[in-house]
């Protein structure tokens, strides 16, 4: 089974956060005016990227990552 079937299959778990308004708002701004970007993918891509950069060294996030960026698994 290739990698991208793999992570098109990897559950999915809902969140409900709180963040900054300022930063809601932007985030809203940007997919507002980039209509392949959605929360979803945004906040994929942001968490993974923070993940990569603090010490994670997993292949999936590291393609979790590549995927929200490229748009690669829509």
């Amino acid at each position: 089974m290739s990698e991208q079937m793999m992570a098109s299959m990897t559950p999915r778990i809902s969140l409900n956060v709180e963040v900054p308004e300022e930063l809601f708002e932007a985030m809203q701004v940007y997919v507002d005016t980039h209509p392949s970007w959605n929360q979803h993918r945004v906040f994929c891509a942001a968490l993974s990227l923070f993940l990569m950069q603090n010490g994670i060294s997993d292949r999936r996030i590291n393609r979790l990552y590549l995927d929200a960026v490229f748009d690669y698994a829509a």
